[in-house]
């Protein structure tokens, strides 16, 4: 029975939301899946009803902690919501000053192969991203520039989803390695190898992912004739970032984000691998619904377009890298200790702000339950908001422009507001209350089932939590002692399974309804997309339904994601 209830809002979701059209079902009249906006709400409140009147086994879930958990979560959506709203403002100042269209001019001159422009911004610029900042950054600012190179904003939008999951294990400086594993007491011995082993499945699967993320968007004909330069473009990534994982676990994404980077760039260059004289732009042209910017003016030159690129990326990475010393600067009193003002809400709790601009509410409803946000390290304020003001003076954008921009940026965020807080609300409903949990009772119940054949389907427990909580830190967290317990009671080998644990973490993200919810609403995705001009093809009536269409379209690919972990499974089932 509690399985079954634990199961249950996860069931209505997919059914709300993915189920596809249907015709008229007799007296029930016809069906069309929900969007995200309404079935995610809905959900939510019916995981909160469970909470209230079917779980709370004890007193961790008494009514206050079930509705400070959901106060949490709909506080909690402001994370995501700031990354959505600096990404978004961030692109729409550089569509409408210009910037945009030389950037992409120039990448079209570099090379016009629709493949190659794919690899170049979708996989080695969203791996150095991942590994400098995590935080759904790499999907928010890959795939603005993608859709402004004329690629079907759905398609893009899944694409960057798929590709952007071999470097999460290692993203935001490795922090769902050795922050996610932190509580299991392992040594740095341990927690290297697991690294390693972490690093090794996602190099496996490496090739096949980007090669089914590729054919998200362009046929596989034209993906099998640069099979070469794709292969080599992985490689140029994956080769350093598994080298790197076997001394460090902060770095390996971003040392093959920067070789990637380079390597592709080269490659492209030279067109190694590719077709000579490939000239076509990609199909859709400005029918994906980039804004029609005008001519950049000719003082616009290749160095002042990309400077506001250019600055997001050196600031995520001098606020990223511990040595530097900013990152502990910017989450100073991050518990609202000396120093932070706080005013009492009555009930409600005790709101507070640090010096640093971190910002909370503790004991929310008297029940200790408390929610933060460092303001100034979370991709909003730093770097997306500074960088898109300097930018104003930069790319000499007048004050129409510029109200164009802003007023563009805030036009897009009503409905995913009201998704993102139904998903976090949904998120705390399924991670509360500890043991009995529904999300904890999902993952007892997948190990027990599975018993001694648990190293093949381990990665699917990581997958489930990323899918929750759209962070494979947050999976790690919650279900790394659980692997390492059944590892334990199983007599498995530790270091593999949580290797596949944080490997699924990184999978899920695909499949995660607000992370979808998020990058849909940085390319203004609508819920009931079509391709413009194209609304009697059989591929537009396929792209109807928005987030949902996204999200059938990175199910299958990380299924084969953990087809490809359960083989490496076997593989390390041999050699440990």
């Amino acid at each position: 029975m509690l399985l079954a209830l634990s199961i249950l809002p996860i069931v209505l979701l997919i059914v709300l939301m993915v189920t596809p059209p249907l015709p008229r079902l007799g007296r029930l009249g016809s069906w069309s899946p929900l969007p995200a906006h309404i079935a995610l709400p809905a959900v939510a409140l019916l995981a909160y009803g469970l909470q209230l009147f079917m779980f709370r086994p004890g007193p961790e879930s008494r009514a206050a902690v079930i509705h400070a958990a959901a106060i949490d979560g709909a506080l909690s959506s402001l994370t995501p919501l700031a990354i959505v709203l600096g990404a978004v403002l961030l692109f729409k100042t550089m569509d409408t000053s210009g910037a945009m269209r030389v950037l992409t001019e120039r990448l079209r001159r570099m090379s016009p192969d629709p493949v190659a422009q794919l690899v170049l911004v979708g996989w080695a610029f969203s791996f150095l991203i991942e590994g400098l900042s995590g935080f759904g950054t790499p999907a928010a600012l890959a795939a603005p520039i993608l859709v402004g190179l004329g690629f079907p904003m759905l398609r893009v939008a899944a694409m960057c989803l798929v590709m952007n999951s071999v470097p999460v294990s290692f993203g935001a400086v490795g922090t769902p390695t050795w922050f996610g594993f932190g509580g299991l007491g392992l040594s740095l011995q341990e927690l290297g190898e697991i690294g390693w082993r972490t690093a090794f499945i996602h190099t496996a699967a490496a090739p096949a992912i980007v090669v089914l993320a590729l054919r998200i968007v362009v046929p596989w004909k034209e993906v099998r004739a640069r099979l070469v330069f794709v292969l080599l473009a992985v490689a140029a990534s994956v080769g350093p970032y598994l080298l790197m994982a076997r001394f460090s676990v902060e770095f390996p994404s971003i040392v093959g984000g920067l070789a990637g980077l380079a390597g592709v760039t080269a490659l492209a260059r030279w067109q190694v691998g590719l077709p000579r004289g490939v000239t076509e732009l990609p199909p859709g042209g400005d029918a994906t619904g980039v804004s029609a910017a005008p001519p950049p003016a000719p003082y616009m030159s290749l160095l002042r377009a990309a400077m506001p690129l250019l600055a997001t990326v050196l600031v995520l990475a001098v606020t990223r890298i511990d040595a530097l010393g900013v990152k502990a600067v910017l989450n100073s009193d991050a518990n609202g200790g000396a120093g932070a003002a706080s005013v009492g809400l009555g009930a409600l709790g005790e709101a507070w702000i640090s010096p640093a601009l971190v910002v909370g509410l503790r004991d929310i409803l008297g029940t200790g339950t408390a929610w933060k946000m460092p303001l100034l390290y979370v991709p909003f304020i730093l770097p997306f908001v500074a960088v898109s003001l300097a930018a104003i003076p930069l790319l000499r954008m007048n004050r129409a422009v510029v109200r164009s921009a802003w007023m563009q940026t805030a036009g897009r965020l009503a409905r995913p507001a009201v998704a993102l807080v139904g998903a976090l609300v949904l998120v705390k409903m399924m991670m509360l209350g500890g043991e009995t949990a529904p999300a904890m009772v999902m993952g007892r119940a997948m190990a027990n089932t599975t018993g001694g054949a648990w190293p093949y389907f381990a990665s699917l427990l990581g997958a489930l939590g990323s899918f929750f909580s759209g962070s494979n830190t947050v999976s790690n967290l919650t279900f790394g002692p659980i692997q390492a317990a059944v590892a334990g009671t199983l007599g498995l080998d530790r270091a593999t399974i949580l290797a596949l644990q944080s490997a699924g973490g990184a999978m899920g993200n695909m499949v995660c309804i607000h992370n979808i919810v998020a990058v849909a609403a940085v390319l203004g995705l609508s819920e009931q997309h079509k391709s413009n001009g194209h609304h009697n093809d059989v591929e537009a009536s396929r792209e109807i339904g928005g987030i949902a269409a996204v999200l059938r379209l990175t199910i299958a690919p990380m299924l084969v994601y953990a087809l490809i972990a359960a083989a490496v499974a076997g593989v390390f089932a041999l050699a440990f």
